[in-house]
């Protein structure tokens, strides 16, 4: 477990509220559950923060990262790897997950440990991962096709996103798409969450433009939350996510109750074979992978999660 967690740890290490691209990370054959989450942790910094979005939100000193992508392409099997017990049904069948997985990951640092010796405590606890196994999205999701809206529900209360990229072939195991194509399939998952975005923006300007509010208060926060959305809205018709988009700190604070899907930090997971885990780089799916990543301004790992699955 600890070598995934920390594999993980350093994917996300280059992460802040604008996310940047990282190196691409590969994990190790025995590669286990802390390896993929300590770089997650050290990338949205420390402290309470704010859990979810909305009504809902609670403050917590956890983190919630979600597992998207299209249907089969290992999703399940990364959760299973990475959380001790994980019992994640993991079939060859599209939509094999409905309803959310939920783990929680201790993520190991021996930083701790050296703080807790300093400070004599007397109990020490380390910080934690909730990790979310979402049911897989398909093209048309934003109008409700396969699970639809759940799916998209279900990722607007997590903070950060790992999209499971399929990167190897296996003439046993279907792409609903009948063929192994990562940009295919990580365009599907993106504008599908462009589109959602776009949806709730026009409606919450709509709903701003007929605001009638005499509250000088309100108006400059309903200006500030109006500027920030059409900036977003015109990055998204251009196919770009609202994490691209440069705001100013009021606009940032204005449109925060939305949980803008496209504003989360992505991770890519390049999933491949075992035999591919040595040389990542000659797998052209994980090149593909790697160049879209930087274009999105998002992180990617390399790992095997059938091989990190297996136990040794």
């Amino acid at each position: 477990m600890a070598t995934m967690s920390r594999a993980l740890g350093s994917a996300f290490a280059g992460f802040t509220r604008t996310p940047t691209m990282t190196p691409p990370t590969t994990f190790p054959p025995q590669c286990t559950s802390s390896a993929l989450l300590l770089h997650w942790h050290r990338s949205r910094g420390s402290g309470a923060r704010r859990f979810a979005c909305g009504r809902n939100a609670r403050i917590s000193m956890s983190l919630r990262a979600g597992i998207v992508g299209l249907p089969n392409v290992g999703k399940s099997t990364l959760f299973n790897a990475i959380v001790e017990n994980g019992k994640a049904q993991a079939a060859n069948f599209p939509f094999c997950t409905i309803n959310p997985n939920v783990g929680v990951v201790a993520i190991p640092d021996a930083r701790l440990h050296v703080l807790s010796k300093l400070s004599k405590s007397q109990q020490t606890i380390p910080t934690s991962i909730e990790l979310v196994d979402i049911a897989g999205l398909v093209k048309g999701a934003s109008k409700g096709e396969g699970l639809g809206n759940q799916f998209l529900s279900n990722i607007r209360e997590v903070d950060s996103i790992l999209q499971v990229v399929r990167c190897f072939e296996d003439d046993d195991i279907v792409h609903v798409n009948g063929k192994v194509d990562p940009k295919s399939d990580i365009d599907v998952i993106n504008l599908e969450l462009i589109f959602c975005d776009l949806e709730q923006i026009e409606k919450r300007l709509d709903k701003l433009k007929k605001s009638k509010t005499k509250d000088q208060q309100v108006k400059v926060k309903e200006q500030a939350e109006k500027s920030g959305l059409e900036k977003i809205q015109t990055a998204l018709m251009d196919g770009k996510p609202a994490r691209s988009v440069e705001l100013a700190d009021h606009e940032k604070e204005a449109i925060q109750h939305l949980c803008l899907l496209t504003m989360k930090p992505v991770i890519y997971v390049a999933n491949v074979t075992e035999s591919d885990l040595a040389e990542p780089d000659g797998n052209p799916h994980v090149k593909e992978v790697a160049k879209l990543a930087t274009d999105l301004q998002s992180g990617m790992v390399t790992i095997s999660a059938q091989v990190c699955n297996t136990p040794i």
